[in-house]
């Protein structure tokens, strides 16, 4: 058995959901902060059998997009100034960061 932790943008998170929900992969999500931009991510635990990782594997993939996103000039007031970003500048967001956990153990009660 295996545990995938896959942080994605708010954006894809009811279009992921809806696909992982019609192949009976059971989801738990969670509203979670990105670090970088302090904006809201969602974090969705699937638990599946080992032989099932890849097809969710696939399904996160298929429902995730990678977009620009402009970012505003964040001000070294009060911060560190070797972070600042002088100008206004274009990122690459979207996508997702998945990791795949052996489970040892699953109990429900």
């Amino acid at each position: 058995m295996k545990l995938i932790i896959a942080v994605i943008e708010d954006k894809d998170s009811h279009r992921l959901i809806d696909a992982l929900s019609e192949k009976e992969y059971k989801t738990t999500k969670l509203s979670t902060t990105g670090g970088f931009l302090k904006e809201g991510n969602t974090t969705l635990m699937i638990g599946c059998n080992s032989d099932a990782v890849d097809d969710a594997l696939e399904i996160i993939k298929n429902k995730t997009s990678k977009r620009e996103q402009m970012v505003a000039p964040i001000s070294p007031m009060g911060g560190n100034a070797d972070s600042y970003i002088p100008r206004p500048i274009n990122i690459e967001v979207g996508g997702a960061t998945v990791f795949v956990l052996p489970v040892d153990q699953f109990l429900q009660f």
